[in-house]
């Protein structure tokens, strides 16, 4: 039977096992949005083709399938770049839809031309335009092979209109993929494997690094395994965040710029440092040629590009993390290093960054307390979707996080706007899931017109703002290094509350801490979404902080204060 392009798009998604996806229409996608309504799968319209993007993304962390978002030609195509630009970074596996100008004037700067996969080439793990309409469902299979294998990543696949109306006998194929250019490697030469393994049993002072790649892969319960058998402490990066349980007694929290002091101090001291899905970047490293100078390293990763790029290492592995630690696990002997966590423990408990927490000098609301106080009232059930900025990193400090997915946040791009879209794609993705927004007053500003999504799709969703007045990761770094020259990071917002009214939204402001639980509670109990509107010190700054090129252990601590009572906890 012929069908046009645009039901042949729609065939396709459904055999992906696609059942929802994140648009918004224009002219040149239009054929497909027509379309659609044939079709059992669920759209969901943003505000902006950012958004789309943001909650795309959201929904594949969530959940671990692949996001799709549909956007039309010209500007609603590069709307979605700073999306695929997230995605790109933090491994996320997404397809962008995007509709083009008809064949024939391609190149003429047409109305909303763009040559979208030339703009998106640098962000996209690949991308396709279709000028055959019987090349479409084949590339739309390939699509999701590439996004979804391998490191995962965003594809786009750009259809002129006229392919989309253009007909064709459909058959989704089911033979093998085979592209002769993409043949993710898996199998772990035998030398490398044997040092390893003579590495870890020979370790004194060994340090598990667990990346994104330990919940990418799915393997929260292989990195358990080989830990307690192998009693080695845990740092997180901040997406390897629920990789193990944050109150497991090896988890010793996140590492970098802003992780655990104690953290940063035994990678430091180490002598053998485990990397298990994770990059070596800037923010977790700090200076290169001091970073773990006494430590043999293994890095185990299923992007070859990775080893090597940043440290150099002993022992390079490629491969997906779950399968090479099934691999390794029996052959790592049981240990005891009791001596060595001792040590990590006496440096945890000397840290002084959480004393703001029981020091209360003026009666003020500090983002440290919404955070602790937000776990106790969510018991640390919830998905919580972090924006970007200092609020992002006290979360990663203060909300323990005991599952895979629960903490949702832009990592590597650190996009601002992040937030509130990617919940929705969450919440999408996990109905039954209770989740929450947190994000600054800047971020949150970027893209609260999806406010309007949340309503319209009638999501229970949780947003607490973290209203400090200012850009506050700006505004510390201004402090920190600018001689406190607040050059263009003070805000003027409007008023939270009655925005969120004016969509419908039930709305708490929140400046003292004895109201944060109370308020949270009774934002759990509104059947619908609900903001908290937190009005924090704006003076505050994230502790420790490891100043960008500097030694790892070289950290800003928290000035010591003194111990009040401790009335708060």
């Amino acid at each position: 039977m012929q069908q046009t392009g645009a039901e042949i798009l729609w065939e396709c998604l459904l055999r992906e096992g696609v059942d929802v996806v994140f648009g918004y229409p224009g002219g040149a996608i239009l054929p497909a949005y027509d379309t659609m309504t044939q079709y059992d799968i669920r759209h969901v319209l943003v505000r902006h083709e950012q958004g789309a993007t943001h909650a795309a993304d959201g929904y594949a962390r969530a959940t671990g399938k692949a996001g799709v978002v549909v956007a039309t030609s010209g500007p609603g195509a590069t709307n979605l770049v700073t999306g695929l630009a997230n995605a790109m970074m933090d491994s996320i596996p997404l397809i962008a839809i995007t509709g083009q100008v008809a064949k024939g004037v391609i190149g003429s700067d047409a109305f909303q031309e763009t040559d979208v996969t030339g703009v998106t080439l640098p962000v996209t793990k690949h991308n396709y335009i279709v000028t055959d309409v019987r090349e479409l469902a084949s590339t739309i299979r390939e699509a999701f092979h590439i996004a979804r294998t391998g490191r995962p990543g965003p594809v786009l696949v750009d259809i002129p209109k006229d392919v989309q109306l253009d007909r064709t006998g459909f058959h989704y194929p089911d033979d093998p993929i085979e592209l002769p250019g993409y043949r993710p490697r898996t199998i772990v030469p035998k030398a490398d494997f044997e040092r390893a393994i003579e590495l870890i049993n020979g370790a004194q002072r060994p340090v598990v690094l667990a990346g994104h790649g330990i919940i990418m892969s799915g393997a929260v319960a292989e990195l358990r395994g080989l830990v307690e058998k192998a009693d080695i402490p845990v740092a997180l990066t901040l997406l390897g965040i629920g990789g193990l349980p944050a109150s497991h007694r090896l988890c010793a929290g996140m590492m970098g710029m802003h992780g655990e002091a104690a953290v940063n101090h035994a990678i430091q001291e180490a002598d053998l440092l485990i990397a298990l899905g994770m990059r070596f970047d800037d923010r977790v490293t700090g200076n290169l040629k001091t970073y773990a100078p006494g430590a043999h390293k293994i890095h185990i990763d299923i992007d070859p590009s990775e080893l090597n790029k940043n440290v150099k290492v002993d022992v390079g592995i490629i491969g997906d993390v779950r399968e090479v630690l099934r691999e390794l696990l029996p052959h790592v002997e049981k240990a005891d290093r009791s001596l060595w966590l001792a040590r990590i423990d006496t440096w945890l408990a000397a840290t002084r960054e959480r004393d703001i927490l029981h020091h209360d000098p003026q009666g003020k609301l500090w983002t440290a307390h919404v955070i602790v106080d937000l776990w106790k009232a969510t018991a640390g059930n919830a998905i919580i979707v972090s924006d970007v900025g200092q609020h992002q990193m006290w979360e990663a400090q203060y909300y323990r996080h005991e599952e895979p997915r629960s903490l949702i946040t832009s990592g590597g791009l650190g996009t601002m706007g992040f937030a509130l879209p990617a919940a929705i794609g969450a919440k999408i993705g996990r109905p039954d899931a209770e989740v929450w927004v947190i994000a600054g007053d800047g971020g949150f500003q970027m893209t609260l017109g999806e406010l309007g999504t949340v309503v319209q799709e009638k999501l229970p969703l949780r947003i607490a703002i973290i209203n400090n007045g200012f850009l506050g990761m700006v505004r510390q770094w201004q402090e920190f290094f600018y001689e406190r020259r607040y050059s263009a990071t003070p805000l003027v917002n409007p008023d939270f509350c009655k925005l969120a009214e004016a969509y419908g939204i039930a709305a708490f402001r929140v400046d003292r801490r004895e109201d944060v639980i109370p308020a949270a509670l009774r934002a759990r109990e509104v059947n619908g979404p609900a903001l908290l509107n937190f009005v924090v010190e704006s003076a505050d700054s994230v502790y420790p902080m490891v100043p960008s090129g500097a030694d790892l252990a070289d950290m800003i601590r928290r000035p010591s204060q003194p111990k009040a009572q401790e009335v708060h906890e």
